[in-house]
């Protein structure tokens, strides 16, 4: 008896321990936070931008810091933040409303599809971004968040609006949350450039061209494309076509009325090509290659004609009028001032005028120049003559040439009528057309010498006759004295 109940005892006294220690192993083990959303934490949305690649990176896209080795950051973009109001993030209801609003959601119209689904948005906070290319927003309550892009330079094409909660499961462990969002939206940069063609020009009326060229945003859908050309007064419009140039592979053609389509306002002598929503849809297909419009014109009056064209990349650009700066490029024309003079610098009317582009021609009298439906030009009473309308011999396609440049213009006069009592010129007189020779003033001076160079020729009549009939009279003479002595000499 006495050793059945010490025995009880120890097994009462046994279980007592076992569940001592066992509550001392559950109340030391630490307690697991079940992985649910803290609805009174804060997070953080932290914005990074840079220029998009124009290859893919391969990095994720899922709220978390990645490696932005090699790309280029882009400072100064405005980014604006608004909170989805009464979308809570800390219930599955919440969770299911801000995903039915996925649904309906439009990046070109952000707020109206937001309120058109009976959300409101909170007061808006903006940031820029910094020299990393940066911008952060702190302290954010849990929610679902509206991010647009708000400003930027020209030649940037914003990225679309989005939506991001805050926070976000965990991609690594996917049993947490991630209340430190990061995101990453890319901007295409676009650049512009403008060249001028007029080497092969002459005279006014003559046809330049200027060449535009544009990249095309690295996006997979373009909202808005359209080239922008307002020429100077000076300039006469003629027409425009656009084409795609280089790319990979090799970028279609492009079609006038189909693709893109030509208008001028003759009020501004503004010339603009715009592109159509087909047209669009091929850009974006083709954006390693890049956007080229060429417009044809005339030139109608001397001068340095400067001119600058304008790329609006996206929608954003027209509508906020930041369009990129082509370079100006300029193309010159001029005009020369001759004199007529003799050998003592006296003024000489009479005199007319062809001109000639190249030596050949002078020599041979082929293809004088036209100006103002005339090649033949005549000097007026004071014995000047204005030759106006010839590009600058020492510019050509945009820049300064050199003599010795194929592009170097040198010009040439033949004289075609002479002054009364002078010589015309023997050969052609060359000259130049520059900045000096579009002033006020005699720009160069051809003179003339008199006929026969200032030697009398003896006239039929006049004293140089007589003089010459007796001296063929007295030769005569001679001549019949020393025949009538030979006779006699050969008598005797």
């Amino acid at each position: 008896m006495g050793n059945q109940r010490s025995g009880q005892v120890w097994k009462t006294a046994a279980a007592t321990i076992a569940g001592a220690v066992l509550a001392v192993s559950f109340s030391a083990a630490p307690a697991s936070a079940a992985p649910l959303v803290d609805g009174d934490r804060l997070g953080s949305i932290t914005v990074h931008k840079f220029e998009r690649p124009s290859t893919p990176t391969g990095l994720p896209n899922d709220g978390t810091a990645v490696d932005t080795t090699g790309l280029t950051p882009l400072a100064g973009i405005g980014f604006t933040i608004q909170q989805v109001n009464t979308l809570d993030l800390a219930t599955n209801a919440g969770w299911d409303a801000a995903h039915n609003l996925s649904t309906v959601f439009s990046a070109a119209d952000p707020t109206g599809s937001i309120t058109g689904a009976g959300f409101t948005l909170g007061a808006a906070q903006t940031q820029a971004t910094d020299a990393a290319g940066t911008a952060g927003f702190t302290s954010l309550p849990v929610g679902l968040y509206l991010v647009t892009e708000t400003s930027y330079p020209a030649g940037v094409t914003p990225s679309a609006p989005f939506l991001v909660s805050v926070p976000l499961t965990d991609p690594n462990t996917t049993d947490n949350w991630l209340y430190d969002v990061h995101v990453y939206p890319k901007n295409s940069i676009t650049t512009a450039d403008k060249t001028v063609s007029d080497a092969a020009d002459i005279k006014l009326g003559d046809q330049i061209g200027f060449t535009i060229t544009g990249d095309i945003p690295n996006e997979g859908v373009i909202d808005a494309y359209r080239v922008v050309d307002a020429l100077d007064s000076k300039l006469t419009h003629v027409g425009a076509s656009a084409t795609l140039v280089g790319g990979t592979p090799v970028a279609p053609v492009i079609t006038a009325g189909t693709d893109y389509t030509v208008g001028f306002d003759a009020a501004t002598n503004t010339v603009s090509v715009t592109f159509t929503p087909a047209g669009l849809a091929v850009l974006a297909a083709n954006n390693t290659a890049e956007v080229q419009v060429l417009v044809n014109t005339t030139v109608n009056t001397i001068g340095e004609i400067a001119n600058q064209a304008q790329v609006y990349p996206n929608a954003g650009s027209i509508t906020n009028n930041t369009p990129v700066e082509t370079p100006t490029v300029i193309t010159k024309w001029g005009e020369i001032t001759l004199q007529k003079i003799d050998q003592n610098g006296t003024s000489l009317a009479g005199a007319s005028f062809s001109v000639y582009a190249t030596e050949a021609d002078a020599q041979a009298g082929t293809n004088p120049i036209v100006l103002n439906s005339q090649s033949v030009f005549t000097v007026a009473a004071d014995g000047t003559l204005t030759i106006s309308g010839l590009r600058y011999s020492d510019w050509a396609n945009g820049a300064a040439v050199a003599p010795g440049s194929p592009d170097f213009r040198t010009y040439y006069l033949v004289e075609t009528t002479a002054p009364a009592g002078f010589e015309l010129l023997a050969a052609p007189v060359s000259f130049l057309i520059d900045a000096a020779t579009t002033t006020a003033g005699v720009d160069l001076q051809v003179k003339n010498v008199p006929s026969n160079s200032g030697f009398e020729l003896p006239l039929t009549g006049g004293v140089g006759t007589t003089l010459f009939y007796a001296g063929g009279a007295l030769l005569l003479a001679g001549a019949a004295l020393l025949f009538v002595r030979s006779r006699r000499a050969t008598k005797n």
